[in-house]
């Protein structure tokens, strides 16, 4: 019955032509609003009916799937925030709880101020329309607000005009080192040079007519770290391929397209104009510190990250024309036991008593594994719905054995059906039910390269666990694409497969009224657009811009300033204590490395233009054990992995007092 309906709308679509193609990222579309024209649907080598009739076969699997079982009516029960919630939950979500829930006498740090202390001047403005917005509903309701918005910000524009956005090089002295003994010392020719910071963000001016972004050097693309137990597929070769040099720049994402509030073009959008083909990759552009991918960074620094990315997303939407909706996460029955509708970090936490490394839950990677041994190559895989009976039987089967279910009984196609049954059944959504509605919203952007620099913001707001499970998803289905040729599974296809379980399906209204079809039309091709986006961008969405870490480091520098009650008119930071044992005055451009699982003796490592991490690392490389990393501690940083092609001297101008620690 639905496919036929479904055909009908095929139809429908195929006769209209570009009538429906206008609307078609709507879809999920009534999560958003846009005054400019959403993107048109991918060009495909798929004919309009074939890749229709995949979506909807997918979606009758997914019904006969539900048939039989009781429906919670509370799930379905989705109520908008009232004002005072929503932006009570932005607020807290973007680090600035102090604001709502007022200071302990026990808390010394006021998180508000050294955080709004760090923002561009539009992203202030949106905590400060945000904060505006919460503090007028309290005062419709008779309640005082916890602090005057005005004396927020007038002493962190106070703060921030004068040190906070340019800091120099010389006041962030670390603390004294515990790494070494005695030092070694490597010297190489070199032009020295004086370590300088990166430049003001409040200071930035956008220029009134697009210009290029000024950033760092770039070197050659490279590959992301890959997951434990999923190792990363080379990537599929491309026809062509543009380079993301956005990545690079010390200019935000919202700051780049001001001149779309003017009804102007951005930069961006002329380098690319005409080329809004999303299935064209775009290129890794690192910048000259490194390629640095979101599990490079401490958890510390993630959690900052997490506040400046939440306040970016929503200041780049709101530049852009985009609203979002918020809505209270619906109810599901939450099972603490078993496989299915069971909590990722459950599952990891019971995974971990054998694999304490494990980032995906070991029920997810044993199904892909599976499918990557026996399916790549199989024609309509993930596409050909297996038995509903059978999922039924083996998902209890997997929920009463757990650990030692036997995995040699599951098919290919049962494999496939298991994978997608899983991702529908999670209690928070893959995407998770916070952002969902902001994905959706991402289809109101009107081109593919502003899309893709949403979903990299949303993509790091993404809990570790979601985020981990997510990236090992989208690997495999990009080695499903690789297949094509054999499984006739084209990178449109999967999308339109994948697009219903990703985005859940909710099939509200007559299902033979003209608005139904074209709204589930909408819900098709743009959930599919999505899709498409993700795994064709993947290596993008888990590799954190310049600008938001250079954020990051003005946070932790200021909290520094803080923590240490310096003032404007005395920066002096306490110096380290005299060691015999070690040296504490080095020249400039000389770094110390500290090798305390190989060796009690550091390194002093004169650096010049051309070194990279890997030829510090190459010096402590033994045989049979692990690959040494170089990380670089404290000063404006927690704790960085640096990436092999890593140039040190740009890492030590931006961070000149930093810890170098080589491990593991």
């Amino acid at each position: 019955m639905l496919l036929d309906c479904g055909r009908k709308m095929e139809e429908t679509h195929i006769n209209t032509g570009s009538s429906t193609n206008r609307g078609c990222c709507r879809m999920l579309s009534s999560s958003s609003t846009t005054t400019s024209s959403p993107p048109q649907p991918p060009h495909t080598s798929d004919s309009p009916r074939v890749a229709m009739e995949t979506y909807w076969r997918e979606v009758q699997s997914i019904e006969e799937e539900k048939e039989g079982e009781e429906e919670d009516a509370e799930e379905d029960e989705r109520k908008s925030m009232d004002d005072m919630e929503l932006e009570e939950t932005w607020l807290m979500k973007a680090g600035l709880s102090s604001l709502v829930m007022g200071l302990s006498e026990e808390e010394k740090l006021p998180p508000a101020e050294a955080l709004l202390s760090t923002l561009t001047r539009q992203q202030v403005a949106t905590v400060k329309r945000r904060l505006d917005n919460y503090n007028e509903t309290l005062r419709k309701r008779n309640r005082q607000p916890i602090r005057d918005v005005r004396d927020i910000f007038t002493q962190t524009h106070n703060d921030s005009a004068d040190s906070c956005h340019s800091p120099p090089s010389h006041y962030a002295e670390s603390a004294p080192s515990r790494y070494h003994s005695t030092t070694k010392t490597i010297r190489r020719n070199t032009n020295r040079a004086r370590p300088t910071l990166p430049t003001s963000f409040l200071e930035d001016q956008v220029p009134e007519q697009p210009s290029p972004p000024t950033h760092s050097p770039a070197h050659s693309p490279t590959n992301t770290p890959s997951l434990a137990l999923i190792p990363s597929p080379q990537l599929p070769p491309v026809a062509r391929a543009r380079r993301a040099d956005w990545l690079i720049r010390d200019c935000p994402y919202s700051e780049g397209v001001a001149e779309h509030k003017q009804g102007g073009v951005c930069w961006d959008c002329l380098c690319f104009h005409g080329d809004n083909n999303s299935d064209v990759e775009f290129l890794p552009a690192p910048p000259s510190q490194g390629l640095t991918c979101i599990d490079d960074l401490s958890s510390s620094d993630l959690t900052q990250l997490g506040f400046i990315s939440h306040i970016e997303v929503t200041t780049f939407l709101l530049t852009l024309g985009i609203q979002t909706k918020h809505t209270r996460p619906p109810r599901h029955r939450t099972r603490e036991s078993g496989m299915f509708s069971v909590p990722l970090d459950s599952l990891l936490e019971n995974d971990r008593k054998k694999f304490p490394e494990i980032k995906v839950p070991v029920v997810f990677q044993k199904l892909l594994c599976i499918l990557e041994q026996t399916g790549l190559q199989t024609e309509g895989i993930l596409r050909v719905p297996g038995s509903a009976a059978r999922l039924k039987y083996l998902r209890r089967e997997l929920d009463r054995c757990g650990g030692s279910f036997d995995w040699s009984s599951v098919r290919q196609v049962d494999a496939a059906g298991l994978l997608k049954l899983f991702i529908r059944e999670l209690p928070t959504p893959l995407l998770t039910h916070t952002h969902l509605y902001t994905y959706r919203a991402v289809l109101g952007i009107p081109s593919v390269v502003h899309q893709v620099q949403a979903l990299q913001l949303l993509s790091l707001l993404l809990p570790e666990s979601h985020r981990n499970t997510l990236r090992a998803l989208l690997v495999f289905l990009r080695k499903v694409v690789s297949h094509q040729d054999h499984n006739r599974m084209s990178l449109w296809n999967v999308s339109m497969v994948m697009a219903p379980n990703l985005f859940a399906y909710h099939p509200n209204g007559s299902k033979h009224s003209v608005t139904w079809q074209q709204e589930q039309m909408e819900e098709a091709v743009g959930g599919a657009h999505l899709v498409q986006l993700m795994i064709t961008h993947q290596d993008l969405l888990w590799t954190v811009p310049n600008f938001l870490l250079s954020q990051v480091r003005q946070f932790n520098q200021v909290s520094k300033q803080r923590q240490f009650g310096l003032t404007r008119s005395n920066r002096r930071w306490p110096r380290r204590k005299n060691d015999r044992n070690q040296v504490t005055d080095l020249c400039e451009g000389v770094i110390r490395v500290h090798a305390p699982l190989h060796t009690k003796v550091s390194m002093a490592i004169q650096l010049d233009a051309q070194m990279r991490a890997r030829d510090v690392t190459a010096h402590f490389q033994c045989e049979n054990s692990p690959v040494p990393r170089l990380y670089e501690v404290g000063g404006n940083i927690t704790e960085r992995r640096l990436h092999p092609d890593c140039v040190l001297l740009e890492v030590y101008r931006v961070n000149p007092h930093c810890d170098w620690l080589i491990k593991p």
